[in-house]
């Protein structure tokens, strides 16, 4: 079994590349192969997916991104923009595409505490892909 990874640049010294290292413990914990595109931020995660999904040796995708609240409402921008266009995707190409984005409306600490949900977001896709086979 081979996973995509799909994850957000932004935050990386303190969330997303921690988040990565909790995706692939996961992954290789269940001895599943990996195959990983980082992207400036997380609207940009959607174009990652859809490179990785025309993969024919991937069979499923997790992204991961924090969207931290700010001052304005743009987080719910970037999520009301990215969720519907993953699950698009994942409908398209009949393959899982696993939500580990966190947000909109968090904290920065609130993003830091979800960091371990990474392994839980590979392991989710895992058992749907071996239910879907």
């Amino acid at each position: 079994m081979k996973i995509g990874i799909v994850v957000s640049h932004w935050y990386w010294n303190t969330i997303t590349g921690k988040m990565l290292e909790c995706a692939q413990k996961a992954a290789e914990t269940n001895n599943v192969q990996t195959e990983v595109i980082i992207v400036p931020g997380s609207y940009d995660i959607p174009l990652g997916v859809k490179i990785l999904l025309k993969k024919k040796d991937i069979d499923g995708i997790i992204t991961l991104g924090a969207v931290v609240q700010g001052e304005t409402y743009h987080d719910i921008a970037i999520m009301n923009a990215v969720v519907p266009a993953l699950t698009h995707l994942s409908l398209e190409f009949e393959k899982p595409v696993m939500l580990g984005i966190n947000g909109p409306r968090i904290t920065k600490k609130q993003a830091v505490e979800r960091i371990p949900r990474a392994g839980k977001i590979m392991f989710a896709c895992i058992q749907l892909v071996k239910k879907l086979k």
